[in-house]
């Protein structure tokens, strides 16, 4: 019987098998890459090419892939077989160096945002050395960033690995003012994935989950989340069976799954893994998402990942929990004494100033039509950006600001009141979980990414706008001949100016928003608002200074952002029609014809029969009928009317204005005749019954 330490990571090519199988002038050069950021030459492929061939066809592989991240926010690969067929009717199996450095998938079919026109197809995918090579589905996996015939950016990994190396950068320079010099700097993540999980043969009955993923029609259930007592209760059997088989197909591909829990809301759940370098961390994340979809249809059940699945209860997060490191040392611990911990608080420091600076591009890095739903509502923070720091950290903050010689509360020990029960130490900071952005002990947990987010957005755009803030703190310091003195001073200023970023309180307070905009803090509610933010001229100056992007690759991501948004919500305008028309309407008639032959059997029986309650449920099927069928023809116009507007932003607007509240007045309409027809007429699976089951 195997253990789990014998199998785990057994279908990754990591740095024990490249230890094993390569040769060690080989391994060395390799290790230089992907430690140093020294190019990798031509020779070291080839050898390096040959051992992952080898190793993977020991494994049952047949096929190799360049898995990369296009625009669309998820993963592409297109499989070559290894084979090589010769003269003589035999075949060889061969995998080459420039097979493994450079791949050429079709660029044209991909969103680029006006990068790359229809008969422009060449495109290349680059191997990511950085990121373990791994097997999946009987085919070598080969991480790879991916670019156009020109050089652009056509995915999410390559901006990310350049911010990574931005922060590294100034990172290193920060540190050198302390007398430090360190050979890698690196940002880490780990990021926590919601989900639910439901039947499959109710989601084949939901024409709304199947073509946009979430329901666009529902009331509420009798019973929804408002008992408590799904979070991290007893986890139903066939969803611990479906938890057990994702935990082991991850384990063997060296993804640290390490806890899971039920969520909030019935039906669902989360998972949460070992931090990870970001870049990993983020193909590790892809690879989560892409194996619970396949893995729940094994136990007849579907995962929903989209942000809002369900009206009226918890949606899906993805809670972006991000730190620095350096050599392996977290950069954001405190330590016991943070207020005398130097290096600390530029660190610190850097972090607060960043994210007030750039609050709308952090904002417009998860934005989008599902998390639109999100944001705000139950356990989601608002769109508000704030820093939730804790009481100790706070008062550090403001005794530096103030000038003032902080006292530490020090350690306090937690006494029960049980002799049986162990004291412990309390933690220096709670957790806020309304905030968007909670510094959490050693980390900062940037909640507000959605359940189906790529993460790289919201990694790119934290590590760029930190790396800026280190980058001022280093142009200021370096030369200075008072460093401590000079230090604290840069750090008083720092922490003033940003100060307004601050809030430790209840984000779902009524009074914060209110209070919010008299700090000065940017509320972009929508998608379309929020996206403007990375057009602006400061975001433009920002990326090009520190080589992350181009003006011509950010103004691509704007338009791919904003086309994606538009066809998002055309097709959940078009499913809403759709259904309301050939599905709804049509129960509604039936019930509704079936209420009148009873109130006129019972007039032929006798007119002295009170049928007023029968009189008074018909009139409101025929008035819902009525109102629903208007509805649709105004949202049908509204999508139409909607198409036409060319402008990207225009258009965008025009299906958050039109076609949106259009879509909310035919769903308002038929859950409310969900409550009054018969339960066996109606035509797909209710709240009810899809989010309870055993």
């Amino acid at each position: 019987m195997t253990t789990i330490s014998e199998w785990y990571g057994s279908l990754v090519f990591n740095d024990v098998v490249m230890q094993d199988r390569l040769p060690k002038a080989t391994y060395r050069e390799l290790s230089k890459t992907t430690k140093e950021g020294k190019p990798l030459n031509l020779e070291v492929a080839n050898v390096v090419a040959h051992a992952m061939k080898e190793w993977a066809i020991e494994l049952g592989a047949t096929h190799y892939t360049h898995w990369f991240q296009p625009l669309t926010g998820i993963t592409s690969e297109k499989h070559d077989s290894f084979v090589d067929p010769q003269t003589n009717g035999k075949a060889l199996l061969s995998f080459s160096g420039k097979e493994l450095i450079q791949g050429e998938p079709d660029a044209s079919s991909f969103p680029s945002g006006g990068i790359r026109a229809t008969f422009e197809a060449r495109g290349y995918t680059a191997w990511d050395p950085t990121s373990y090579a791994f097997i999946k589905d009987g085919v070598l996996c080969v991480p790879t960033a991916f670019v156009s015939y020109t050089g652009e950016a056509l995915d999410k990994k390559t901006p990310l690995l350049r911010s990574m190396d931005a922060i590294a950068r100034e990172a290193k320079r920060v540190l050198a003012l302390f007398g430090k010099e360190v050979s890698q700097v690196a940002t880490t993540v780990g990021p926590e994935q919601e989900y639910f999980l439901i039947k499959q043969e109710d989601y084949n009955e939901r024409l709304d989950l199947i073509m946009t993923g979430r329901t666009l029609f529902g009331a509420d259930p009798v019973k929804g989340q408002e008992l408590e007592e799904h979070y991290f209760g007893a986890v139903r059997p066939t969803v611990k069976r479906f938890m057990e088989e994702l935990n082991e197909e991850l384990w063997k591909l060296g993804i640290p799954a390490t806890t899971e829990h039920n969520e909030v809301a019935p039906a669902q759940h989360e998972l949460a893994p070992v931090f990870l370098t970001t870049n990993a961390a983020v193909d590790a994340n892809l690879l989560t998402m892409e194996l619970m979809r396949k893995i729940a249809s094994h136990h007849k059940l579907v995962c929903l990942q989209h942000e809002k699945p369900f009206e009226g209860i918890n949606g899906n997060g993805k809670h972006n929990n991000w730190s620095i490191s350096a050599d392996g040392a977290n950069l954001l611990d405190p330590g016991s004494t943070p207020f005398d911990n130097l290096q600390f608080l530029v660190f610190l420091t850097a972090v607060i100033k960043a994210v007030d600076e750039y609050q709308g591009l952090l904002r417009m890095s998860v934005a989008s039509a599902g998390n639109d739903h999100r944001l705000g509502a139950n356990e989601a923070p608002p769109a508000i950006i704030s820093i939730f720091l804790g009481d100790e950290l706070e008062t550090v903050v403001f005794d530096i600001i103030e000038s003032k010689a902080h006292i530490s509360t020090g350690d306090v020990t937690m006494d029960l009141g049980v002799p049986t029960l162990p004291t412990f130490i309390k933690d220096n900071t709670d957790r806020n979980r309304t905030s968007p952005f909670a510094f959490t002990g050693n980390k900062f947990e940037f909640r507000m990414a959605g359940g189906e987010v790529n993460l790289s957005d919201a990694n790119m755009i934290l590590n760029t706008i930190v790396a800026k803030a280190l980058a001022d703190y280093a142009d200021a310091l370096e030369g200075s001949t008072d460093f401590e003195g000079d230090t604290k001073a840069y750090l008083k200023k720092a922490l003033t100016s940003h100060q307004r970023i601050i809030f430790n309180g209840d984000n779902y307070a009524a009074e914060w928003p209110i209070e919010a905009e008299k700090r000065g803090l940017a509320n972009y509610k929508s998608t379309p608002e929020a996206v403007q933010q990375y057009v602006t001229p400061e975001a433009i100056e920002l990326f090009e200074r520190f080589a992350v992007l181009s003006k011509g690759e950010i103004e691509a991501r704007y338009e791919v952002k904003l086309e994606h948004y538009s066809k998002k919500i055309n097709i959940e305008g078009l499913v809403t029609a759709r259904m309301a028309r050939a599905r709804f309407l049509p129960a509604i008639i039936e019930y509704s014809t079936t209420v009148a032959a009873s109130v006129a059997s019972k007039k032929e029986v006798s007119e002295a029969l009170d049928t007023s309650a029968e009189e008074d449920l018909l009139a409101a099927l025929t008035g819902g009928i009525n109102t629903i069928s208007k509805n649709v023809v105004v949202l049908e116009e509204a999508i139409k009317a909607a198409a036409e507007v060319e402008d990207s932003l225009e258009n965008a607007r025009a299906y958050l204005t039109k076609v949106i509240p259009a879509m909310n007045a035919v769903r308002a309409a038929v859950d409310e005749m969900e409550i009054l027809v018969g339960h066996d007429y109606w035509p797909v699976p209710t709240y009810n019954h899809i989010l309870f089951y055993t």
